[in-house]
């Protein structure tokens, strides 16, 4: 007896063996670290998206306590990032992932957080370690510190357990990771992660005294790649002088269509792809994109598939080449997202500035769309039918 059942086979034209490149491999290390976590990914963000709507809304008061539950319910897996990551990277490393993840939770560490709070007060000591400097950065819900971090730790732990006796391996081949891997961390990842970001925020400065037209096209493109890499933080300081020695700010409107543009990339994600796992990633993705909470859509759509990130790129260099053009500022600080929007309204009252950020946001997302869905090759190979035929006993 022969049962026949029509099921969707992915079948590749033509099927051949591609070498690995780097950045393949490197986009199957993200992806193999982040799988894990979408859906609780998937789930804060969409919480802390419709948290930052009801606030903005008047809906809740951020001094409530119904807020402030929330919001750690929101937030905890994003400010604990290198804990969770460090956890998820130990597995793909093949190493001992509770050894990684202890690094994760030394990076953000409370003592490591009051430290690099301290270190931007003016009358701050500064930190040694064995007679070396360390230069803080911020680690919470940072990413690549700690995948760097767990790579060596794990590259580290493999010749340590060479040399180890088998009688003490499984405590002293943990606590010398733990001892080179988290100095090593601190003392390397630290400078030059800040090193790297406070040249781009001056980079920047220039750029915009040039050409602001080409300022918002290059922070349009790169914006989330320097996300991904943890080098956003160097612009923090000059947004938050711009607004309190100058009034305004030019550099978050350019950033906000970098930051749709991959929500609508994710939601051009939705609607062409079969794959139902990524059908149900993708949706909450782009609604958690949109007010301003692009980890799941980076993380568990877009850059897996290479294609939706490029073009998020694109469609947010277009948006912020376009805010650029027309001076958009915004008056007091925000995070980048459609919420922003009362921000941009100059003090004087609404004028041509705040339409243009509206149809350049709005022009954004409609481009990442359209582009991933015409040129996304989202399932990557072709879809057909083909029949399976399995074979049962005779009776």
């Amino acid at each position: 007896m022969q049962l026949k059942i029509m099921d969707d086979l992915m079948v590749s034209e033509p099927v051949e063996k591609k070498e690995e490149g780097l950045l393949n491999a490197f986009i199957d290390t993200i992806s193999g670290i982040f799988t894990p976590l979408l859906g609780v990914l998937a789930a804060s963000g969409t919480l802390k998206g419709l948290l930052a709507l009801a606030v903005a809304a008047g809906w809740i008061m951020t001094g409530h306590g119904t807020y402030q539950i929330l919001f750690a319910a929101s937030d905890a897996l994003f400010f604990f990032f290198p804990l969770a990551l460090g956890y998820t990277a130990g597995m793909k490393f093949k190493g001992n992932p509770f050894v990684t993840m202890a690094i994760g939770g030394a990076l953000v560490h409370p003592a490591m957080i009051a430290a690099f709070n301290a270190s931007h007060t003016a009358d701050h000591a500064a930190l040694t370690f064995l007679g070396m400097p360390v230069t803080f950065m911020n680690y919470a819900s940072s990413v690549m510190p700690i995948i760097f971090a767990a790579w060596a730790s794990c590259k580290l732990e493999f010749i340590f357990n060479k040399l180890a006796p088998d009688t003490l391996r499984n405590f002293l081949t943990p606590l010398l990771c733990l001892m080179v891997t988290v100095p090593l961390t601190f003392l390397v990842i630290g400078p030059l992660a800040t090193t790297v970001s406070q040249f781009l925020a001056h980079g920047y400065e220039l750029l915009y005294m040039i050409s602001p037209v080409i300022a918002g096209l290059i922070m349009g493109a790169c914006w989330q790649i320097f996300v991904i890499f943890g080098l956003h933080w160097g612009f923090v300081p000059i947004v938050l002088n711009n607004i309190a020695v100058v009034g305004s700010d030019s550099m978050t409107p350019l950033l906000v269509p970098a930051v749709l543009a991959q929500a609508g990339a994710a939601l051009g994600v939705f609607l062409v792809t079969k794959d139902y796992k990524l059908k149900v990633t993708s949706g909450p993705a782009f609604i958690s994109g949109i007010l301003g909470i692009t980890g799941p859509a980076i993380y568990g759509v877009n850059l897996p598939k290479k294609r939706p990130f490029i073009f998020g790129c694109i469609a947010g260099a277009i948006g912020g080449a376009i805010i650029g053009y027309f001076q958009v500022r915004d008056y007091s600080f925000a995070l980048p997202s459609i919420l922003i929007v009362p921000q941009i309204i100059p003090p004087t009252g609404i004028d041509i500035t705040l339409w243009v950020f509206v149809f350049a946001s709005c022009l954004s997302i409609v481009l990442a769309i359209l582009l991933t869905v015409l040129f996304g090759q989202v399932n990557g190979k072709n879809v057909v039918s083909k029949e399976v035929v399995l074979h049962t006993p005779e009776k």
